[in-house]
């Protein structure tokens, strides 16, 4: 029974969790240039609200595929980023409209309807 207890231990510790890959200052640029609403997170990857965004967000990004763009910005891997986007917390999500102009900005967690009702607000069909 312990060896079962310590098996279903490593088990889930060492499950992925979903994640985007950190988005490039080039991938940003394609985004807000599509012509297709965008929103980025920025967080980290150590974050805790930020980690409980990650699977959301990469629901998202597969759901919206072509209608607009859902990205993420590891601020502790591109510093650079952080301050381009004036974080100050994080997890900041920014709403972009399909011209690239900034319509909304959340610092902390956000629901999936919360980002949803945000992206439909700067376009979203």
């Amino acid at each position: 029974m312990k060896l079962l207890s310590v098996i279903m231990l490593v088990l889930f510790a060492t499950t992925a969790r979903a994640e985007l890959p950190s988005a490039s200052a080039t991938t940003v640029t394609q985004a807000l240039s599509s012509g297709k609403p965008t929103v980025i997170d920025l967080g980290a990857r150590a974050c805790i609200p930020c980690k409980k965004m990650a699977p959301i967000l990469e629901s998202l990004s597969n759901e919206y595929r072509g209608k607009a763009a859902v990205l993420f910005i590891d601020v502790h891997e591109d510093q650079a980023a952080a301050r381009k986007f004036r974080v100050q917390m994080i997890p900041t999500q920014i709403f972009f409209d399909a011209q690239g102009k900034e319509t909304k900005r959340h610092i902390g967690f956000l629901d999936k309807a919360g980002i949803v009702k945000e992206m439909r607000s700067a376009g979203l069909k």
